[in-house]
């Protein structure tokens, strides 16, 4: 079939700098292309022009093999291109049914018709969302649905899923791919990006990989495996490194430095316990929903747990009641959320600023004194020692890769020199080589004798990295595996029955 959309030649300059340079693409009607590539090869940036929110330098986009001009979002829309993108672009004081119809709305409106025929569409795409939530209450596995069914109503001719199941429990990715085969037969064409390699694997007729912002290759996914795609997005083989080997040791356990007893939280977390020692690893998977964030934020003081019977945090034997996180910060607890980009950092603002923001949230009106080639000197000593790499110093976060921006959230709370740290998700929406470097500063620092908390829904990632395997299942932990000998099975088995 003749390609429905083409790119020829495309290319993007920021400062000088190509964020993609000379990228030739075709998709065709009816396929699911996936695109690849570690976070800063130019998948964003590229998808981003296709869907109108930056033009091209030079190069052309053809659609139908007719040149087209997308200086908008509304402008692809209209030509049949939706994007559902990474993070969220919804209204959040307003409702699902509102959310989905924006942009789209009659002269005159009833909600009730609104909210009714909100609720038949999520429901023929067998989403259980309710149409009168208000979308800040709502989790960011709903909020992606909320996304994806905001693409489809706009009957696109292409559409490009920017990480779609990056927030979603195994039934709801099931789901989803459910929805990307019934798009395939309606002859829609798909872009995939997606850091987890086996889903591309999984659903892609065809797979194109970038590498620096060029294009590396492009081959039908039956020719595909996962050392391939890794070779091609990094130039070297990293399967190995990252969960190729069995965890062979487990970390001696130091001192308690934490300890949970009975904790409550409303419906969410039900009579939790659990303990975290200094010098390992604790890792916490369960799907979402089983309380494990919630837990966490108690402790930190980002969520207040019940006044009567809301059981007991104990922090290096002190019984601790965080009123505000900087109560937390200042007994060196550090937490680094699980959504970067609304709780993790200042986008408009620079590297330098948002790491001395995280010194500044721990030591108050003293930072004010620090002089200003000991503000450069700390920025530059993190921004080295997590490898931050960006185009200029100056560059706002908002601007870097999702991996660069994980590095930033998590030079943020080092900087606070913390004794027990909670990564919550801390390769969530980044690729393989970050993925790399992340795991190595979690491992550092519990070779340092920090106390360190993982909470992830990656299986692999939780059992190689973990000293201690806690599953949680409906509000509370439920049962501890050793790593030597737990199996993917056995811990899903337990966070599910």
């Amino acid at each position: 079939m003749k390609p429905i959309l083409e790119l020829l030649d495309l290319t993007k300059v920021y400062s000088g700098v190509p964020a993609v340079k000379n990228i030739n693409f075709a998709l065709i009607p009816g396929e699911v292309h996936a695109l690849l590539g570690e976070n800063g090869a130019g998948k964003s940036t590229l998808t981003k022009m296709i869907a109108g929110v930056v033009e091209p330098t030079s190069g052309k986009i053809l659609l139908e093999d007719k040149p087209i001009h997308l200086p908008t979002p509304a402008a692809a829309i209209e030509a049949g291109i939706a994007m559902v993108f990474q993070e969220t672009s919804l209204v959040s004081s307003m409702t699902v049914a509102q959310n989905l119809f924006l942009g789209n709305e009659r002269f005159f409106n009833r909600m009730r018709g609104i909210n009714i025929a909100a609720q038949q569409f999520m429901q023929a795409l067998n989403f259980q969302v309710d149409p009168t939530a208000i979308v800040q209450n709502l989790g960011a596995a709903k909020k992606q649905m909320i996304e994806i069914a905001r693409a489809m109503l706009s009957n696109a001719r292409v559409i490009v899923f920017d990480e779609p199941t990056a927030t979603l429990t195994p039934e709801e990715k099931k789901h989803f791919f459910d929805l990307v085969r019934t798009l395939k037969k309606r002859n829609v064409a798909i872009i995939f990006i997606s850091h987890a390699l086996e889903e591309a694997l999984l659903i892609s007729d065809r797979i194109t990989i970038l590498r620096d912002g060029q294009h590396v290759v492009t081959d039908d996914t039956i020719n595909f495996d996962r050392e391939r795609i890794i070779q091609a997005m990094v130039g070297r083989s990293l399967t190995e490194e990252l969960y190729g080997k069995k965890k062979n040791f487990i970390r001696t356990a130091g001192e308690r430095v934490l300890q949970i007893s009975n904790l409550r939280v409303g419906s969410i977390v039900r009579n939790n316990s659990l303990s975290v020692f200094a010098g390992q690893v604790t890792g916490i998977f369960g799907l979402i929903g089983s309380g494990r964030t919630e837990t966490f934020k108690v402790v930190t003081g980002a969520l207040k747990r019940n006044y009567l019977n809301g059981g007991e945090v104990v922090i290096r034997g002190k019984r601790v009641r965080y009123r505000v996180p900087s109560q937390s910060l200042r007994e060196r607890v550090a937490y680094i959320t699980e959504d970067r980009k609304i709780e993790g950092f200042f986008e408009t603002m620079s590297i330098k600023a948002n790491i001395l923001i995280g010194k500044l949230a721990k030591t108050g009106w003293r930072a004010f004194w620090v002089r200003r080639t000991e503000m450069n000197r700390i920025s530059r000593q993190w921004s080295d020692a997590l490898n931050i790499r960006a185009v200029t110093k100056n560059v706002k976060v908002i601007e870097l890769s999702g991996g660069n921006q994980q590095k930033v959230v998590i030079a943020k709370s080092l900087v606070q020199e913390p004794e027990l740290i909670i990564f919550d998700e801390p390769t969530r929406g980044v690729d393989v080589g970050a993925i790399a470097e992340i795991h190595q500063i979690i491992n550092h620092l519990a070779d340092e004798g920090m106390a360190v908390v993982v909470i992830s829904s990656y299986l692999p990632e939780v059992m190689q990295l973990s000293d201690r395997l806690l599953v949680a299942r409906q509000g509370k932990v439920v049962e501890e595996f050793s790593p030597l000998d737990a199996t993917e099975e056995n811990l899903m088995y337990a966070a599910v029955h």
